[in-house]
């Protein structure tokens, strides 16, 4: 295969897994928080929105699942190997957007009235990182093999073919 159509494959996985990751923990995170304002779910979700972008860019998945795959000696593609890139891409993605988004949070409660000392930065970040994690993982689950068809499709690449 086309390195270059690999590396576009790649950048389009990042922006979709980004954006779509970003939508639904920032609507998870929002949520889940009991106080949920759609102008606080767009600012979490653009916050949000740029930090996974600049995780997906410094960070090269692929390269990061086909090692840790390979570590464990599971087949490439099998349900096991999904599963364990899955956790690897939650554990990266999931607890520095979800402290920035329950961090935001919570200088915003503090700055509009609430008294610091019944806010707990800690508590709240644990409570809504369990969640977030769990939902980001499923999300990972499903959205990644959907997305990466799609972004073959757009680059030319049969998606029959894995890529290596």
């Amino acid at each position: 295969m086309d390195s270059r159509a690999m590396k576009k494959v790649g950048i389009t996985m990042s922006a979709f897994m980004g954006i779509a990751m970003s939508f639904f923990l920032s609507l998870t995170g929002t949520v889940t928080s009991g106080h949920f304002t759609v102008p606080s779910w767009l600012i979490s979700f653009v916050i949000s929105g740029l930090i996974s972008m600049v995780i997906g860019i410094i960070v090269p998945m692929k390269k990061v699942n086909d090692k840790i795959v390979g570590v464990f000696k599971l087949p490439p593609f099998s349900f096991a190997g999904r599963c364990l890139e899955s956790f690897v891409s939650d554990l990266i993605y999931t607890p520095i957007m979800t402290f920035c988004m329950v961090f935001f949070a919570y200088k915003s409660a503090i700055a509009h009235g609430a008294p610091a000392e019944s806010m707990n930065l800690g508590r709240m970040f644990l409570s809504s990182f369990f969640i977030c994690f769990v939902v980001g993982f499923v999300l990972i689950i499903i959205l990644m093999p959907i997305f990466l068809k799609i972004a073959m499709k757009m680059h030319g690449i049969d998606p029959s073919q894995k890529p290596m």
